[in-house]
């Protein structure tokens, strides 16, 4: 004889576990809404979720105080915080960006017959983690392993172009740059202006900034939720690049070479 199948018995939720279930949901999906957006409002989030602005301004709170968004100013909207962009940096983790943009450097210093660098914010200052030397006699000679204040390099520049406005100026406490040539940027107010003008342009021009024989181009790149991870660049003596409009030609080149290597990162996780 069978032992007759018995039903477990059924325990409801309690209305206080429903409660904290329905707030985690709605915090991840806040958090979803800042990483497709990059900046979110109070009242745009109450009508995402359908709630109360004093519940999603609670829920905002929470997440700030935990790092996982920010704001650039007392009631301002809410960006991508470090707790955030780390999860997003773990994703990659795993990954060697120079494996991955190498081949990427390889055919933006064919395509352009000019050195081609990879690099990487460290502080206020970048350093150069990979490079391919130019095809020309006259070239820019390989860069790896130099390290120059960001707001020198032309992929410096569009790296700092591209961070959260709290984030820059948490890299620069005191407002104060230091210069390397005559053509370096020498005051915060000059640096503002001029990451305004990247981020209008959607790249980075250096005119004899780091070294006063080098000119270069540069763009970000950025990792699985538009924070930028790093930059690469073209770099060329500065007889052959001397104006925007020469830049201009370059940026084409870059902009395939950027989707190239997030292409080959999201390949690689």
């Amino acid at each position: 004889m069978t032992n007759p199948v018995r039903d477990e018995p059924h325990h409801p939720v309690p209305h206080s576990a429903q409660t904290g279930l329905s707030s985690v949901d709605n915090a991840l999906q806040l958090l979803r809404l800042i990483g497709e957006r990059r900046a979110l409002r109070v009242a745009d989030a109450a009508d995402e979720l359908d709630v109360a602005r004093s519940t999603a301004h609670r829920l905002l709170t929470t997440l700030r105080r935990h790092g996982f968004v920010t704001q650039d100013k007392p009631n301002g909207v809410y960006r991508p915080g470090r707790a955030l962009l780390e999860i997003g940096l773990t994703a990659i983790g795993r990954v060697d960006i120079r494996h991955a943009a190498r081949p990427v450097l390889e055919q933006l210093s064919e395509d352009t017959q000019e050195t081609a660098s990879l690099l990487l914010l460290e502080g206020d200052c970048v350093r150069f983690i990979d490079c391919v030397e130019g095809s020309r006699s006259v070239r820019v000679a390989t860069r790896t392993g130099i390290v120059l204040p960001a707001h020198c390099t032309a992929g410096g520049k569009a790296i700092l172009a591209a961070l959260p406005a709290s984030d820059l100026g948490r890299r620069y406490p005191n407002r104060q740059l230091d210069t390397r040539t005559p053509n370096s940027i020498a005051t915060w107010g000059q640096l503002t202006s001029e990451l305004n003008t990247i981020r209008d342009n959607g790249f980075a021009v250096n005119f004899g900034e780091g070294e006063s024989s080098i000119c270069a181009v540069g763009m970000a790149i950025y990792d699985l939720i538009g924070y930028p991870l790093a930059a690469i660049a073209v770099a060329v003596p500065s007889s052959r690049l001397e104006t925007v409009e020469q830049a201009e030609e370059i940026a084409p080149m870059l902009i395939r070479a950027q989707a190239s290597v997030r292409d080959a990162l999201n390949e690689a996780i």
